[in-house]
């Protein structure tokens, strides 16, 4: 089995913590850029500093990851495991509810 801390896991990692540290400034400036009720300069020097905030900060730059192989698709996200972790797990451990497919 693959270590689950590889470079993307690692990335997706300093991304989920870049974006936790800058929300809730992310949050007041974006708010003061869409609100019509404000003067245009002070939307304007919103939307610059929105601008100026690192990119990985951004909240789409974060993707669910498995938390077993770092793989990136097929996860599940509420288990956070990808389809081959969950049908391992599951035919393993027997999970409640997780039985094999017959046709």
């Amino acid at each position: 089995m693959r270590s689950p801390i590889n470079i993307r896991t690692l990335r997706d990692m300093t991304r989920r913590d870049q974006f936790a540290s800058t929300e809730l400034l992310r949050r007041a400036y974006l708010y003061l850029a869409r609100n019509e009720g404000l003067p245009m300069k002070l939307r304007a020097q919103a939307q610059l500093s929105l601008n100026n905030l690192p990119s990985n900060s951004h909240p789409t730059k974060i993707h669910e990851r498995c938390i077993i192989t770092g793989k990136g698709r097929g996860v599940i996200a509420k288990l956070g495991l990808c389809r081959h972790q969950l049908k391992l797990k599951a035919t393993r451990d027997k999970w409640m509810g997780f039985e094999k497919a017959v046709w």
